[in-house]
């Protein structure tokens, strides 16, 4: 009796072990088994974003980074004087080689909005110079406390330094239906944004692009880029420097 009840004794224990050694196996080739689907799902994410970017780059608009229409201008590309050939429209001057398209963006957009119009265009490094600083001796004034630097950060959200603002290339308009930063209807800007390349331009400093421009969003301020480039930068929601890197790239 005492021999039957220890041999069930030891076939209960073995028992126990096996489910326990079981169960540990259940567990890892369950847990290893996650660990691949992760991989997996890893891999084929990644593959996706190969194949878009790769779409994206075997699609790029047949032009040139040093082509005329996009040179960067910006703080960290400083630029000196471009001195470029001027046209006048409605006393607002641009590089003549755009005021065709200047003209007829101005006027599809009036057909949005009969108060859009032309607030800026070219701005000499010099004028750019006087500008600035006025901007930060206004802020100095307004603010005893602010240092020069302070004044300057400050300044720099919504003007540039000279030789770091698009204006002295003459391809850039300030154009919306008032002559106030970010104060027009946010429905208008969407549609003139919309139709801008048509006409070779694009809303430079879109929302949510500061990282890539360096610049908060400004409702009123459109560069040419050429109309190839302007559509394929809208399409894919890229700023100028995103663009230009994209080409660099191919």
């Amino acid at each position: 009796m005492r021999k039957k009840s220890s041999l069930l004794t030891v076939l209960l224990q073995v028992g126990v072990v096996l489910l326990f050694v079981f169960g540990i196996y259940l567990f890892l080739n369950k847990d290893q088994q996650g660990s691949h689907h992760e991989t997996a799902k890893n891999k084929t994410e990644q593959t996706a974003q190969k194949k878009t970017s790769a779409h994206q780059a075997s699609s790029l608009p047949d032009v040139s980074p040093d082509d005329w229409e996009l040179v960067l201008v910006n703080r960290d590309h400083i630029t000196a004087e471009m001195n470029p050939d001027l046209a006048d429209i409605n006393g607002i001057s641009v590089d003549s080689r755009i005021a065709e398209n200047t003209r007829n963006f101005l006027a599809a957009a009036q057909k949005v909005d009969a108060g859009e119009h032309l607030i800026s265009g070219y701005r000499s490094v010099a004028y750019q110079e006087e500008l600035y600083n006025n901007y930060v001796a206004q802020e100095k004034a307004n603010n005893s406390s602010l240092s020069q630097e302070e004044a300057e950060k400050q300044v720099q959200t919504y003007s540039q330094p000279p030789g770091a603002s698009e204006h002295q290339t003459g391809l850039a308009v300030d154009m919306s239906t008032v002559d106030s930063l970010n104060e027009s209807d946010p429905d208008v800007v969407a549609k003139i944004a919309e139709l801008a390349p048509k006409y070779g331009f694009v809303l430079r400093f879109p929302k949510d692009k500061k990282s890539a421009t360096g610049i908060d969003y400004e409702d009123w301020h459109y560069r040419y880029v050429g109309v190839k480039s302007a559509k394929y930068m809208t399409k894919h929601n890229l700023t100028l420097e995103e663009y230009l890197e994209k080409l660099k790239e191919k």
